[in-house]
């Protein structure tokens, strides 16, 4: 079996330090440092950023990268920012290697040199030590708006150009000269330009803050130690990962086919996602062949900056689960070295030049559970139901009282994590790549003119298993005037799947004034649709699968979910075989067993 595909490890690089031993006690302090820096820098950034996207859901990621963009260290924040930093700095070099100085700072957002996707802005500082580039520091958060066709969120558009403004490697300091003209340009082309400067010093403070670290560290110890140490880091998590994956028998492992909902134009056209995994030795690929071609409209997905990611982030996830891991393993370039990703050309996963490809967050998630549910034989003590694993992104907007700009709002709205074998999917939280927070209610009502009527957990019960699935949110809010609403959200019309005898969980939905005459479901990609004062807007995120045959759950659970109103004591008996005595809120022993052993007679019987 052949093991072809684009790994995001860059090549092994000619070394412009001395290699030294380090002690185990400096190794781990330096290691310390590197995950302590990588954390401050994301603190400063979320907590000095003006739009709600980064500021509440810290929709953001941060770290230190060598020379050659690979990657030392990483917050603990979104794991597609994080992943991407290092294509974001390959794109770069491909325009500025060689011509940097210090005091550069650099913005980039170039979805097919790189970057994750064209509103994450990405900003690179290259780090010098005595004259001489040795690295950089690089951040990305996604911001309210960039321009293009609509406010906020693009769906139904031609190109990558009617997206937004492109940056493309721009020295916004230029040796510490700052290009105030050319900010005031960026700025000039976006809705909201008050959020973006603010999110822009915010980037730039959250690079120069992991500059100065990663500068002091070198001042403690030395070039050679530090880098030295970084190199048996990344060598350290490379040979974790790598052991992790030796344990797997080779072989090809196909995940369930996957349907996303449409492309947000062609209604009733449902996308192909197929995923293979290929285990050879202590190598993974994940073949992407065989799913959809490119679309017409924003939903494509950069493959560099967005599906390598990903392909790394679920095997390291998976197999080196902090939860079930007692050594500890750091994300750095050593876990995307033995990961490789494959996805033809012209297909969603790879698209062509000048395909937009805006809105790719709910099929790269796809691809995450697929390759979850693909392993899931292999390893059902590591692997989890189906998730939501669809973001739901919406922007909500308007024209602001001064008339010359808009106000954008975007929501990330909570999904659910299918079972696992030992634990009950997670309810109402971001699954796989997203990783994003709610964001409080109170603060969107203090700034914009929506009233949350609920927001609560979905009332539809969490989906059968031995670990049952998680349990999607539900938001309403009345639009107190008229609103756009762009989206690029996935209903899942095919529902998270359940795992080894597990149900599957249930798919989201859209509704515009729930429960009235004039209810009105809706898609889940929309384009500047106008949701007016007085309206109501539903918002039902996918429920998870559930994991196990659901007549193995402890009863003592099914009480206490029947207890919870998660279940009705009728569901209870009918999906899990236990009585429940809502009157004493006990479990029936007796009528139990014999309703779990009349299931088992009927099974066995039908085998």
């Amino acid at each position: 079996m052949p093991m072809t595909g684009v790994s995001l490890a860059p090549e092994v690089p000619h070394r412009t330090w001395n290699s030294v031993e380090v002690d185990p006690i400096t190794l781990r302090v330096i290691g310390g440092a590197l995950d302590s820096m990588a954390k401050e820098m994301a603190q400063v950034l979320y907590r000095m950023a003006y739009s709600s996207l980064i500021r509440e859901s810290e929709d953001l990621g941060a770290g230190i990268f060598d020379v050659y963009g690979r990657e030392l260290c990483e917050s603990d924040s979104t794991p597609m920012h994080c992943g991407s930093i290092p294509a974001y700095i390959k794109g770069v070099n491909r325009r500025l290697a060689g011509s940097y100085r210090p005091g550069d700072v650099i913005l980039h957002n170039h979805p097919y040199h790189g970057a994750a996707h064209s509103p994450d802005y990405g900003i690179i500082i290259p780090i010098f030590w005595n004259d001489e580039h040795i690295g950089f520091a690089g951040c990305t958060g996604h911001v309210s708006d960039i321009g293009g066709n609509f406010p906020g969120l693009c769906m139904d558009v031609v190109d990558v150009w009617a997206e937004g403004k492109l940056m493309d490697s721009m020295k916004i300091y230029d040796a510490g000269v700052r290009n105030d003209m050319l900010i005031q340009h960026i700025l000039d082309n976006v809705r909201t330009p008050e959020q973006n400067r603010g999110d822009l010093e915010a980037l730039v403070s959250c690079a120069r803050i992991g500059e100065k670290r990663f500068v002091e560290l070198l001042e403690t110890y030395g070039l050679d130690t530090v880098m030295s140490a970084s190199e048996a880091w990344m060598d350290y998590s490379e040979n974790m990962l790598r052991s992790r994956i030796r344990e797997l028998p080779n072989g090809s492992y196909e995940a369930p086919i996957g349907y996303l909902d449409d492309d947000g134009k062609n209604r009733g056209v449902p996308l192909k996602v197929a995923v293979r995994v290929d285990i050879e030795d202590d190598e993974v690929l994940i073949d992407l062949t065989g799913s959809n071609d490119q679309v017409p409209t924003a939903f494509n997905v950069p493959f560099e900056g967005s599906v390598l990611p990903v392909a790394v982030s679920a095997i390291r996830t998976i197999l080196l689960d902090e939860e079930t891991t007692p050594e500890y393993v750091p994300q750095n370039d050593g876990c995307f070295r033995p990961v490789r990703a494959y996805a033809p050309e012209g297909t969603i996963f790879n698209p062509d030049f000048p395909a937009s490809c805006f809105a790719r967050f709910s099929q790269v998630n796809r691809v995450f559970d697929s390759i979850n549910l693909a392993l899931a034989p292999i390893l059902p003590d590591q692997a989890v139901a189906g998730s939501s694993s669809a973001l739901c992104a919406i922007a909500y907007s308007g024209v602001a009282e001064d008339g010359e700009s808009y106000w954008v709002y975007i929501e990330i709205n909570e999904g659910s994590y299918g079972g696992r074998n030992g634990r009950d999917g997670l309810d109402a939280v971001d699954a796989l790549m997203a990783n994003t927070r709610n964001n409080p209610i109170e603060e969107l009502e203090l700034n914009h003119a929506m009233r949350a009527e609920r927001y609560e957990l979905r009332d539809e019960s969490p989906a059968p298993g031995q670990w049952r699935g998680g349990i999607g949110s539900v938001r309403r809010w009345l639009m107190m005037t008229d609103t756009f609403l762009g989206s690029e959200a996935d209903n899942r019309s095919d529902p998270p799947a359940g795992v080894l005898g597990g149900a599957d969980g249930v798919s989201g939905s859209f509704v515009r004034n729930p429960g009235t005459e004039r209810e009105e479901v809706l898609h889940s990609k929309v384009t500047q649709e106008v949701v007016h004062a007085g309206d109501t807007l539903e918002i039902r995120m996918p429920s998870g699968g559930g994991f196990g045959d659901p007549f193995k759950r402890d009863p003592f659970a099914v009480l206490h979910d029947v207890w919870d109103e998660y279940l009705t004591s009728e569901e209870a008996a009918r999906d899990y075989g236990v009585v429940v005595d809502t009157e004493r809120w006990v479990v029936d022993d007796a009528a139990t067993s014999a309703l779990r052993s009349r299931d088992s007679q009927t099974r066995n019987a039908e085998n």
